[in-house]
């Protein structure tokens, strides 16, 4: 009943209070549910997109690694690690174990019950790439980060 109300307010009477955090309130919900409205995006990231399938490569090297080399592993293979409601365990969440929509658009609950554009990071800003994405990385792993690389 209190989540229903205050996503109400959030959404017709408090949108710019900052009250309405979408990161305070919106929670990780997997890019198969994000599939549900947006069918081409995600056809065309799940297609196209090497991040769609991160999870392939923590399972080749998983058995070569030790727990805490894992776990740097997870901050940019899949979706939320770290965060409330985010990642855990391919066993606990399985829709979170690949870097999905929700890495660079934030977690989408709250936008996929509202449909309220705003509560979703429509353009993510180069910050949230550059999480994964920085000169150490590129260095380490030999490859070239590509701008728009989700293929949609």
């Amino acid at each position: 009943m209190f989540r229903g109300v205050f996503l109400f307010l959030c959404v017709v009477l408090l949108p710019s209070s900052g009250l309405c955090s979408q990161q305070e309130e919106s929670h990780y919900i997997g890019s198969k549910a994000c599939s549900q409205c947006h069918e081409q995006q995600y056809g065309n990231f799940s297609k196209y997109s090497k991040k769609a399938h991160a999870w392939d490569s923590i399972a080749i090297m998983k058995p070569k690694l030790k727990e805490n080399e894992l776990k740097q592993c997870y901050e940019c293979h899949t979706t939320g690690y770290g965060k409330k409601g985010g990642f855990v365990s391919h066993e606990t969440t399985p829709g979170l174990a690949d870097v999905g929509c929700e890495s660079c658009h934030g977690p989408g609950s709250a936008h996929a019950e509202s449909g309220d554009p705003k509560l979703t990071t429509r353009r993510p800003s180069m910050q949230t790439c550059t999480a994964c994405h920085n000169s150490q990385r590129v260095e380490d792993f030999h490859f070239k980060p590509l701008l728009f690389s989700g293929a949609h």
